[in-house]
């Protein structure tokens, strides 16, 4: 390898998460701050968060059926 030219490696870098879990890791930056870690992660945890946004499912489903009336007035129009 040659000298002076890789950053400076600590082995005890501060990780600090949005929940407030603070870890130490190795790391070529002396501070990280994150969103999510372990302990807020809901696949550790098992808490499952369902975020339905604006009912998308009962949106298409709306569309579809409305689109489904449309053409089906418009071959009755036509004979």
């Amino acid at each position: 390898m040659k000298k002076d030219i890789h950053p400076k490696y600590s082995d005890k870098a501060k990780t600090t998460c949005a929940c407030g879990a603070v870890y130490d890791f190795g790391s070529t930056k002396e501070e990280i701050h994150v969103e999510i870690c372990a302990n807020c992660h809901p696949f550790y945890t098992g808490n499952d968060k369902v975020i339905d946004t604006a009912g998308r499912v009962e949106k298409f489903r709306a569309r579809k059926t409305a689109g489904a009336t449309k053409a089906t007035s418009k071959k009755a129009d036509k004979k």
